[in-house]
């Protein structure tokens, strides 16, 4: 998605002058130079190839002495900001949203998340494989942070997120898939790969491709 904004701002089809942006979370002592920070990889992957302004970034500080204050300052430049009008996000493979794990109260907003085992495998592998080095803490929004924006867009792709997707849109809400809080929000896009949707019915899929035909039309127009 970023290469692709990229690619957008070089043909000057898009600025990000006046764009201002919230991420979603941030490892907990984790320097802030560290290749695997969000501050890190924000800054390589999109922000140093766009026009942003410096000053209209806003990260989660992990390394911060009072994550409680720095929690609550967060979620009031939000509110300062006029709130978030698109959030984007993925998701992991047991259905959880920025740090926002299995048993997460679906009413959270940014706070200190401990960050549960699977979450520290999956991750390891951008640390060498080593689990000693994983971050096991992390500053995140909530999922009531993320349903207060105007429209949300879920990104999902691969075989090992099927699951996810089938809880999120298929099963009841629970705090044990937290993305399927999106359910109850007024404007939530899901978008998916073929891979990912092969937990889903045939006929689940069948539905949302048989929208694509008219959706298109919308978008052209």
């Amino acid at each position: 998605m970023y290469k692709k904004l990229i690619e957008f701002y070089n043909a000057g089809l898009v600025s990000f002058k006046m764009v201002k942006t919230f991420n979603m979370d941030e490892y907990v002592d984790l320097p802030r130079d560290h290749p695997e920070s969000y501050h890190s990889f924000m800054f390589e992957n999109f922000f140093r190839h766009i026009d942003i302004e410096p000053s209209n970034i806003h990260i989660l500080d992990g390394n911060t002495s009072d994550h409680e204050k720095e929690c609550s300052d967060y979620e009031s430049k939000i509110q300062n900001a006029g709130g978030i009008d698109l959030f984007i996000g993925g998701i992991g493979p047991d259905g959880h949203i920025a740090f926002n794990e299995p048993g997460s109260s679906l009413a959270s907003r940014t706070r200190i998340k401990t960050l549960n085992e699977d979450t520290i495998q999956a991750n390891a592998r951008f640390f060498g494989g080593d689990l000693s080095k994983v971050p096991t803490q992390a500053l995140t929004v909530g999922v009531q942070t993320v349903m207060d924006a105007r429209e949300v867009m879920i990104l999902i792709t691969g075989s090992h997120k099927a699951l996810a997707l089938h809880q999120a849109i298929e099963c009841g809400i629970s705090h044990m898939c937290t993305v399927s809080a999106m359910q109850m929000h007024k404007c939530a896009t899901f978008v998916a790969d073929e891979d990912a949707t092969l937990e889903l019915k045939v006929k689940t899929v069948k539905y949302f491709k048989g929208l694509m035909t008219h959706h298109r039309k919308l978008v052209e127009f």
